[in-house]
């Protein structure tokens, strides 16, 4: 599962927020690490629907398309953890690990999102929405800290 490959990246991000949250020990350190999990898990509903509708759609059946959109999302933990473990020996490293994580999260909207959003009758739409999103999240961020 594609999505699956993806979700390795996002719960990097998550744990090493988390891991540098710890070794500063600074309660606003905390909270950012707070703010991006749940921006991750709001963004995961969604994810878990796209993995489970076409499932539904093709075999029928609910247990089969729940098992699968959860098995899309069960790495996160697991990669979480890692990258929380890993935080305190990588500290000189983060910065470009978590570039990383951004690029790949971009990279999957770029190359299957964006491209299945172009609709005959708008098809700009996608695109704007897009746009809109991440001036949208890049306004949260200066304005969350």
């Amino acid at each position: 599962m594609a999505v699956t490959i993806h979700n390795i990246p996002e719960g990097l991000s998550v744990g090493l927020v988390f891991g540098a949250a710890a070794v500063s020990g600074e309660y606003a350190a905390y909270v950012s690490a707070l703010v991006l999990a749940f921006g991750m898990a709001i963004q995961n509903f969604p994810e878990g629907a796209a993995v489970s509708l076409p499932v539904k759609s093709d075999t029928g059946s609910r247990g089969k398309a729940f098992l699968f959109g959860t098995a899309s999302g069960a790495v996160e933990p697991v990669a979480a953890v890692a990258g929380y473990f890993a935080a305190a020996a990588l500290t000189s490293v983060q910065p470009w690990l978590l570039a990383f994580s951004a690029g790949a999260m971009i990279f999957v909207v770029a190359e299957d999102l964006i491209p299945g959003s172009h609709l005959a009758a708008n098809p700009h739409l996608g695109t704007w929405s897009v746009m809109i999103g991440f001036a949208l999240m890049m306004v949260l961020d200066v304005a969350l800290g």
